[in-house]
């Protein structure tokens, strides 16, 4: 059995590093418990965090936003949050920007059938798991609505990624 842990982003062309970074978490630790899930109980706000990325590539013509969890317990891991068509001239998000997106940007339904940003969940006594929060700079806009899917709009995305920058948050209940 392999059990290192997989990163969804092998094999799988970025283009060019984009520095991504948040005020709220540092690559590779915890997340703050506001952008946990609320339905947990144990705090959480399902609040989106503050991120912000440098640069994006000449050609760019719009931003995705994306949280997946691969350690889900799931063959399709968890996507938390999918944001489609952001500006391309944008270089940051606010915290709690899940609900107040610039004109433009669709929000896509999370994993559990909402809008918006759903916060961390992990089950309890599964582990700790990482939420791979991304920018795509992409080179053409996602054809997208309220019931695109997260998985339809990578695959829209596939192939017209000019630029990625990814942080890693973690967290365990």
């Amino acid at each position: 059995m392999n059990t290192t842990p997989r990163d969804p982003f092998d094999g799988i062309d970025g283009g060019v590093d984009l520095a991504l970074t948040s005020e709220d978490f540092a690559d590779g630790q915890k997340l703050p418990l506001e952008s946990t899930a609320e339905f947990v109980g144990k705090g959480g706000k399902d609040v989106s965090p503050q991120l912000s990325w440098g640069e994006v590539p000449e050609g760019t013509k719009s931003i995705m936003i994306t949280c997946y969890d691969p350690d889900a317990p799931t063959q399709a891991g968890w996507w938390h949050w999918t944001v489609v068509n952001l500006p391309a001239d944008l270089r940051s998000l606010a915290r709690g920007a899940s609900v107040d997106l610039p004109a433009g940007a669709t929000t896509l339904k999370h994993d559990g059938g909402g809008a918006g940003y759903l916060g961390s969940a992990p089950p309890e006594g599964h582990g700790p798991h990482r939420y791979f929060f991304a920018v795509h700079a992409l080179d053409i806009e996602i054809e997208a609505d309220a019931d695109t899917s997260p998985i339809n709009a990578n695959f829209q995305a596939f192939g017209h990624v000019i630029g990625r920058g990814v942080l890693v948050g973690i967290w365990e209940n």
